[in-house]
């Protein structure tokens, strides 16, 4: 009669045992399908959506990341850089984005801004003439390769493309068409969605 708490308790200690090891072997089984869910490298540069933080961005900044391969540049629009826009009109190719086909300017942004937001301006940097990639040259003012009258934007070196503050091509430039403004939407005034924009 005394080993049978004995033997109860041997067992005990196995079991409690086999259980620890079984949770850590379980769980070290699960922890690679979980980490599966969030997007590859392969997947972003196939085009899975990219969240952008934008909390602490000032006027006049800029931020690139990457989308699909393409830079894609995040620009915080000061106050008078958003009221310039509507004066340029008459000097731009396609002012109001009509003639751009749908993949390069979705419905939302096909306004003066080229934007949800007037204040901030999602554009992929990349020109549309031959895909050289355009500086951004956001200071007003004469400038090296630009007017006297320069209201900022960006500079394709390659060619001689100019594009204003909301991306849209200047008349007369090699670039046929304004920079492509990607898929995306606002989830919180905080933070942007690149590559979606379609609400569950």
């Amino acid at each position: 009669m005394s080993e049978k708490p004995s033997m109860d308790k041997d067992r005990r200690n196995w079991l409690i045992a086999t259980s620890v090891v079984g949770g850590a072997g379980g769980a070290a089984a699960i922890l690679p399908f979980v980490t599966s869910f969030e997007p590859s490298e392969r997947a972003k540069a196939a085009g899975a959506p990219v969240e952008v933080d934008i909390s602490g961005m000032k006027p006049d900044e800029i931020r690139t990341v990457e989308w699909r391969g393409k830079p894609v540049w995040i620009l915080r629009r000061n106050p008078d850089q958003v009221k310039e826009l509507a004066k340029l009109d008459g000097q731009l190719a396609d002012p109001k984005s009509l003639r751009d086909p749908a993949a390069l300017t979705p419905a939302y942004a096909r306004n003066e801004y080229r934007s949800i937001k007037p204040e901030y301006l999602v554009v992929v940097g990349i020109c549309s003439h031959l895909g050289c990639s355009p500086t951004a040259k956001l200071e007003a003012g004469p400038q090296p390769s630009l007017p006297n009258d320069w209201p900022g934007g960006f500079l394709c070196p390659c060619h001689g493309s100019t594009f204003d503050m909301a991306g849209r091509v200047y008349k007369n430039k090699p670039a046929p068409d304004n920079l492509e403004v990607p898929p995306h939407m606002y989830v919180s005034e905080t933070k942007i969605i690149i590559g979606e924009d379609k609400k569950a």
